[in-house]
């Protein structure tokens, strides 16, 4: 007879994509696409990957319920309208379609309490989801620059964290972490706490402890193959499915 107790069941995270013109052998196309470090970190980690690229908004409830978990990964600046703001002059380059699905994949998220962790834009997503804003344009306050220093070369920034709360419990008071951002958070959104920051103050992770799982951070955990916070929100997600 065997006595061993079946593997549990790995949970299914979902993981916004990118919609970017891309080259591949003889193709060149449009694509939804996403840097394959995330699905290697997350599969690391115990989840099994979902790609989510953009679909309509009218299809994120039935997404998020096949779903145990959901990753809100980086990517272009959100479209200030949707924190009450006219865009700054040095505003990037806005997927109004792809803020429009990611939002309806969180709404969907968080009214059902599914796990949920944003990376760098989805960070600013989750606030600006909570009713928070943005600053726009980091370069513009000191020592802004260091956080994107130049096109495609990620930052080291060294953060202090609150223990007592994600993700502080888990990689301790102080960290260097890679990060690729010019906008940061404002306003906290409701339910939010900041719990790690820069040197220069900026907030580098959001953390609502009365949810089950609903972690941001600034930086780019998937650039310094460090699977910890991944593996956080897998735990999480298996603990529901």
């Amino acid at each position: 007879m065997n006595t061993h107790s079946p593997p549990a069941r790995r949970p299914l995270i979902g993981l916004t994509a990118y919609r970017e013109h891309a080259s591949w052998g003889v193709w060149h196309t449009q694509a939804a696409l996403l840097p394959h470090n995330y699905v290697d970190l997350l599969s690391q980690a115990g989840g099994v990957p979902v790609l989510l690229p953009l679909s309509e908004d009218a299809a994120a409830a039935s997404v998020v319920a096949s779903l145990d978990g959901l990753i809100l990964t980086g990517g272009p600046d959100i479209e200030p309208v949707r924190y009450g703001a006219a865009p700054d002059p040095y505003a990037e380059r806005f997927q109004s379609d792809r803020d429009t699905w990611e939002a309806a994949l969180l709404a969907e998220a968080l009214r059902a309490d599914l796990p949920v962790f944003g990376i760098c834009r989805g960070m600013q997503l989750i606030n600006v989801q909570c009713g928070g804003t943005l600053l726009q344009h980091l370069p513009e306050l000191a020592g802004g620059q260091r956080h994107r220093p130049a096109p495609g070369v990620y930052g080291t920034v060294r953060i202090r964290l609150d223990t007592a709360a994600m993700p502080g419990s888990i990689l301790g008071p102080t960290v260097d972490v890679p990060c690729y951002h010019h906008q940061a958070i404002d306003l906290l959104g409701d339910g939010l706490k900041a719990t790690a920051w820069a040197l220069d103050e900026t907030v580098e992770a959001v953390w609502n402890p009365d949810r089950r799982f609903l972690l941001g951070v600034q930086w780019h955990p998937e650039a310094r193959d460090d699977p910890a916070l991944f593996a956080a929100l897998v735990r999480a997600a298996a603990s529901g499915s």
